[in-house]
């Protein structure tokens, strides 16, 4: 019966195993519920999504961004009410919340009735934070942090998508220690 027991956690685990590796790469066509590339404020929703082509022709990027160098971005304004406004973009090198930190790129745009604006910035390691602001009347801000080619096993995605199937096969492996050590012994007459 532990045989059994083992066989099948290893099945699970080999199969959760193969699930999650399509969610360690780009985040890929979900809907926009779902999307974790989307916010939303004061009943308006901006989309944003970056490009690396030079590495990956057809991933597309929201906050793991896997390399450094030329990234390309896009914002799309989803509601209407956002397209009749103007909109500021500004990249900072940090979380854009002291004084000290870097602007990388800063963008204006007021004509953007197709709801697409679009740009292109020069990315080194380490955290960003993308602002988008629609100068509406209330004025309306939406951020994104950025994390560009951060390494290392706990920064990895794959391990908060590993962690579940890892935790569950512990838990199996405990539960059957458990059960050995509590088994009766038979005495020998």
């Amino acid at each position: 019966m532990i045989k059994q027991i083992i066989q099948s956690s290893v099945t699970a685990f080999i199969f959760f195993a193969i699930l999650d590796i399509g969610a360690v790469s780009a985040h890929g066509k979900v809907s926009l519920e779902h999307d974790n590339c989307l916010r939303g404020a004061e009943g308006s929703r901006v989309h944003f999504s970056t490009y690396q082509p030079q590495y990956d022709p057809e991933a597309e990027y929201c906050s793991e961004i896997p390399e450094t160098g030329l990234t390309f971005w896009v914002i799309d304004l989803i509601d209407q009410s956002l397209r009749d406004m103007p909109i500021g973009i500004q990249i900072v090198k940090g979380s854009g919340k002291t004084l000290s930190e870097k602007v990388v790129a800063s963008f204006y745009s007021i004509n953007h009735q197709d709801g697409v604006i679009s740009g292109e910035s020069n990315l080194d390691e380490g955290l960003y934070t993308v602002f988008i602001t629609g100068e509406g009347v209330p004025p309306v801000q939406y951020e994104y942090p950025l994390r560009v080619k951060i390494d290392g096993f706990f920064s990895d995605s794959r391990f908060s998508y590993s962690t579940g199937p890892m935790i569950a096969l512990l838990l199996l492996a405990l539960m059957l220690f458990a059960h050995k050590l509590m088994k009766p012994k038979q005495i020998s007459r």
